[in-house]
């Protein structure tokens, strides 16, 4: 016997109350509560027991758990590749490239896997077109144009898929539930169905996810709880180049990235990022320093320019693109104390080149050296690379992973390395030509920055 009742369910975190309410207890949201009618079956029958209590000592890994995609920029953003029984939630703008990186990956899981594309969104001729322009004929994959989550795990049941991509999960919806799809509980309870699936099956299951208008995922933040990795697709949609990043990952590292470019024939992996970025870098320019940070395991030389220009206003005007706003407003407070540089004066503006965010410390150096040379028009040698962090009272502390971003500086060119005086003991020896110059405060760095030749 079915009953229903009605409950009203927080659309942001998705708490439930038997009545109305003005603010959220639980995420303190303002009118996020809508009314919705749930179904519930009274003639429930206890479930057969089927999963036991195992020794871990007992357990073995199979060597078929990781499958690769294809990409080996998705791979190391994944941790080694996909993992069978794993939930992943891709989520991104919309037309960043989601719905195409999924489908590209399916030429390669599909010659080993059976693949399940299910759609949402699109019908199977608007798929098929997509395919064809991705070139992608697969004989192991199938096309399933579906919203019900019932209707959904039937057909899993019967065709048994390896991986099952879900395009989107807001778009799930079922009959035990009045509200629309996208709802709260519409979500919850497709991404659920999704998941134990998974689990019982061994499946890998993609699931692609909305945005809101703030840029966070849509829907109810236990969805990130539930999945197992949150892959966040970053990016302009008039800029070329994208970035996969991941928030969260069970099986793998959440510092590393995938960076793509969007081509005529869907997304073409970017192996060196760095060789992109200072490509395009001008020569002999003022207000340009090149720095290195680290994503994961793999360093990143990119492009700061600075811009510095008197200001019409009584107090100076500070963007930041690229880099954390207050931090460049602690890096600047640091020159203006310890200096003297008159930076209340100027308008400030700070660019990353290449569209890549610097959330490291070890950028400080590289940034502020950018900020000196941009107020005093003096251009930095382009063969002089700097990383450290500053503090504030304008000393260079240590970074992490030294080696390796000496090393990626070497290999694009640079001669000239500004680094903390103290990571120069945790080096090997360096080529000859190579210059390091380790410093313990900022004003060291001033002879070498400013001087076009840093002999």
């Amino acid at each position: 016997m079915k009953s229903s009742k009605n409950v009203f369910v927080c659309e942001e975190c998705g708490y439930n109350s038997i009545k109305w309410l003005g603010r959220c207890p639980e995420c303190q949201s303002w009118n996020s509560f809508v009314e919705t009618q749930i179904t519930q079956n009274n003639n429930t029958k206890p479930t057969k027991k089927v999963n036991k209590p195992e020794k871990l000592s007992e357990l073995n890994i199979p060597d078929y758990i990781r499958a690769k995609t294809g990409m080996d920029e998705l791979d190391r953003v994944l941790g080694g590749g996909l993992v069978d029984g794993s939930v992943v939630l891709l989520s991104g703008e919309p037309g960043i490239g989601k719905s195409t990186l999924l489908l590209q990956i399916c030429q390669e899981l599909e010659k080993s896997r059976k693949v399940l594309y299910i759609s949402g969104e699109e019908s199977k001729a608007q798929l098929k077109l997509r395919a064809q322009r991705l070139k992608i004929n697969g004989d192991n994959l199938y096309l399933l144009t579906e919203t019900d989550i019932d209707s959904i795990i039937e057909e899993c049941n019967e065709l048994k898929p390896d991986v099952i991509i879900m395009d989107s999960v807001q778009t799930l919806s079922t009959s035990r539930y009045t509200s629309a799809a996208g709802s709260i509980s519409q979500v919850r309870e497709g991404a659920l169905c999704l998941i134990n699936y998974a689990k019982t099956n061994s499946t890998a299951v993609f699931l692609v996810g909305h945005v809101n208008k703030e840029g966070g995922i849509s829907g109810p933040k236990i969805l990130e709880h539930m999945v197992d990795a949150v892959l966040y697709f970053e990016g302009e949609r008039t800029n070329s180049y994208r970035i996969i990043r991941a928030i969260k990952n069970r099986y793998g590292s959440t510092n590393e990235i995938g960076v793509f470019e969007m081509g005529d024939e869907g997304l073409v992996e970017i192996p060196n990022p760095s060789e992109v970025v200072m490509a395009e870098r001008p020569k002999n320019t003022s207000g340009s320093c090149a720095g290195c940070v680290m994503q994961g395991t793999r360093p990143i030389i990119s492009e700061i320019q600075s811009l510095v220009t008197k200001t019409v206003f009584p107090t100076g005007k500070r963007t930041s693109d690229g880099f954390d706003y207050n931090r460049m407003c602690l890096l600047i407070a640091v020159l203006e104390k310890r200096m003297g540089l008159k930076f209340y004066e100027n308008d400030v503006y700070i660019n990353v080149a290449g569209g890549i965010h610097l959330d490291e410390p070890s950028a400080d150096l590289s940034i502020a050296m950018a900020l000196i040379s941009g107020i005093t028009d003096k251009v930095i040698p382009d063969e002089l690379i700097a990383f450290g962090e500053i503090g504030l009272s304008g000393e260079v502390r240590a970074v992490s992973h030294i080696e390796y971003r000496v090393k990626e500086a070497i290999r694009l060119g640079f001669t000239h390395i500004v680094l903390p005086k103290k990571n120069l003991s945790q080096l090997k020896k360096v080529p000859d030509h190579v210059k390091l110059i380790g410093v313990s405060n900022i004003y060291q760095a001033l002879p070498h920055m400013l001087n076009k030749t840093t002999e």
